[in-house]
């Protein structure tokens, strides 16, 4: 079974609200990725999005854009980010891994060949945020056929009947996008977040996982009240960022995230 069905599933017995952090893979190095990995997964971090580099983030606000020219800077690639999962995963590391990435990356890399290499590596799920499932035929049943979660986001524009198509396509879990724009840290989560989940709920009994803009434990606590799991990204790149000429950066940034976990983990009990 996929790792990211068994962790939603000891979550739910355990009544508790899963924590998904997000970095981008190779910032600023592929083995600082790695050891954050490590230390993400011993403060109880349930999921690992790692962004792969692309040139053109278009979805990304200005954060994890300078973290994708970091990585692509220290000399990041696709099949660099796959060993070095390949690697974590020799080492003992169990936490589910989902690579966010522009379809592009993919593409390039070649389906088949992407999908082979994912499964061999220990991926888990891909969110692939710039590929709507109208035209994700093809990258869908390899995904599934390969026993790898196509993830799909929805947002808080996405009309009812659109959000039941997406549901049709997506497995693992819904990511629903609790604020219009590009990723970024914010000082209010979007009030309306609740409504929309349950409507993502009427259509799927998928687990749904909010994200964009939480920055601080009170929002990340706050968010796990609606969905099923909370995803922080930028406020963890900006922690890399600022401690990423420093030999503690994977303790530090850890401290950091497990804050947040712990709150996240307190609204689910």
């Amino acid at each position: 079974m996929n790792r990211i069905d068994i962790k939603f599933r000891a979550l739910r017995a355990a009544h508790q609200k899963g924590f998904v952090a997000y970095i981008c893979a190779g910032d600023p190095n592929l083995r600082a990725t790695a050891a954050l990995a490590r230390a993400f997964e011993s403060v109880g971090v349930d999921v690992l999005e790692l962004g792969v580099p692309f040139s053109d983030p278009l979805a990304d606000g200005v954060v994890n854009q300078l973290a994708a020219e970091r990585a692509l800077r220290s000399g990041t690639t696709l099949h660099g980010v796959l060993k070095m999962v390949a690697e974590l995963r020799c080492d003992g590391c169990k936490v589910p891994i989902v690579f966010y990435a522009y379809y592009n990356v993919v593409h390039h890399y070649g389906l088949k060949n992407f999908v082979r290499d994912a499964v061999a590596a220990g991926v888990d799920g891909v969110l692939a945020l710039d590929l709507p499932p109208e035209e994700a035929g093809e990258y869908e049943a390899a995904m599934k056929r390969g026993g790898l979660h196509p993830i799909y986001l929805v947002a808080p524009t996405t009309p009812s009947a659109r959000i039941g198509k997406i549901a049709r396509h997506a497995s693992g879990f819904i990511y629903y996008v609790s604020r219009e724009g590009v990723t970024g840290m914010q000082k209010k989560q979007a009030p309306a977040a609740m409504a929309h989940v349950k409507i993502i709920r009427k259509h799927s009994k998928l687990p749904v996982a909010i994200g964009f803009g939480i920055s601080n434990p009170a929002q990340a606590r706050a968010a796990a009240q609606a969905a099923d799991a909370v995803v922080v990204g930028s406020a963890i790149v900006n922690q890399i960022a600022k401690h990423d000429k420093d030999r503690q950066l994977a303790a530090k940034v850890a401290r950091f995230v497990g804050a947040m976990v712990r709150a996240v983990k307190k609204e689910g009990k």
